[in-house]
């Protein structure tokens, strides 16, 4: 008698997968170690990429968190800080300290509406706008990269990365649900077979 689980597949199949998911759970530390790793790629490429001396100096102790606050507020100044906290997922006690760095190294100046002092808004400094193009370029090259890279793929391979990409985007790797998926409520639906 062959068993099958709840999605239709046989017990066989499963077993079989077992080296490949192990491959796929190994590869993806990789990925992440190697985009870590890429932080200080990045900033030798702005440093390389920029004329301006102070920048280049604080290129070397921004991080990647600043670069991208600095990048929320050049997109949407002038722009409060929940706002960027909202729009970019970034917690608001983060927001708040990343923006006193930014305005302690001149990057960003905070603006105080006329009939409300509580009310903080965020805008670039010409120095910070000059960091934020700087990454905005970067941006650009990395966006171009991954097309160059994506391009040798067909479009079946596409979609496979693309569905697997969204699955991922709805699953808690902490505490995933059995056979959660987008097509598994059509499939818990069927009893199973015996």
């Amino acid at each position: 008698m062959v068993h099958t689980s709840n999605d239709g597949r046989t017990a066989g199949s499963q077993d079989s997968k077992e080296p490949l998911i192990r491959q796929v759970i190994g590869l993806f530390g990789q990925v992440q170690r190697r985009m870590e790793a890429e932080d200080d790629e990045e900033r030798q490429w702005m440093a390389r990429n920029c004329d301006n001396a102070a920048i280049v100096g604080l290129l070397k102790d921004t991080t990647v968190t600043e670069l991208h606050v600095l990048d929320a507020i050049g997109r949407l100044e002038p722009v409060n800080g929940i706002t960027v906290s909202r729009q970019f997922v970034i917690p608001k006690g983060s927001v708040s300290k990343i923006t006193r760095r930014l305005t302690a190294k001149g990057l960003i100046q905070k603006q105080f509406l006329p009939n409300n002092k509580k009310e903080v808004l965020f805008r670039t400094t010409p120095l910070g706008q000059e960091l934020f193009r700087l990454h905005e370029a970067l941006h650009r090259q990395m966006e171009q990269g991954v097309v160059r890279f994506l391009q040798k793929y067909d479009d079946a391979e596409l979609h496979v990365l693309v569905r697997i990409l969204q699955d991922s985007l709805q699953t808690s790797w902490v505490n995933p649900q059995p056979n959660s998926g987008p097509d598994d409520e059509a499939k818990e639906a069927k009893p199973p077979s015996v």
